[in-house]
């Protein structure tokens, strides 16, 4: 889906654009029946969008199970049942249980409706904060799809992404391997929005 939505931004063929859906919730329902077809093989994808994809079918099984999901809002409820110094933490609970979808959201809604741009382009995305570490770098959308095989999000010396400095530190201990470092943060002209 993350491909479809590079190659078709902002037109009818985006699995998750603002500009095709009225509301936050409806982009949700449609991703989400999306993403329910490509699984159970019901939708189809056009062969460019699963070149070498790594396909884990027992892992795509589990994560799709019922009792997976909730064995996580289980995992969820004894970690605050056994760290929360409150009762009050407990209302986060619902957060954490619903942290994917709230996650697109907050990427695939409102990063293509508010916030600045680095870069004009012929699409809505924009870079919703200045520094980036809710989303973990994530939020830099405009400067991801300038640069979208880049790993280094950030490109104002300013925009720091996190999920790059781990992804330097599993390279460093060899857990994984970058083909290609993200080029140095530069310098960009475009004025924010």
């Amino acid at each position: 889906m993350h491909r479809m939505h590079h190659a078709y931004t902002d037109t009818e063929k985006d699995p998750h654009s603002p500009t095709f859906d009225s509301n936050l919730f409806k982009m949700m329902w449609r991703v989400r029946n999306l993403s329910s077809g490509i699984y159970n093989e019901k939708q189809s994808i056009e062969p460019r969008f699963l070149k070498n994809l790594p396909d884990w079918p027992a892992l795509d099984k589990i994560a799709h199970a019922t009792v997976s999901r909730l064995a996580w809002i289980a995992a969820y409820f004894l970690f605050y049942l056994q760290f929360a110094p409150s009762a009050w933490w407990f209302l986060l609970l619902p957060v954490h249980i619903l942290m994917v979808p709230l996650q697109g959201v907050i990427i695939n809604w409102f990063a293509h409706k508010y916030g600045s741009t680095n870069f004009k382009m012929k699409n809505t995305s924009t870079n919703l904060f200045k520094v980036d570490l809710l989303m973990m770098g994530e939020a830099y959308h405009n400067n991801h799809h300038k640069n979208p095989s880049s790993t280094n999000f950030g490109f104002r010396w300013y925009e720091l992404d996190p999920t790059y400095a781990i992804i330097k530190l599993l390279n460093r201990l060899n857990i994984i391997r970058i083909h290609k470092l993200a080029p140095k943060p530069i310098s960009v002209s475009v004025s924010d929005d």
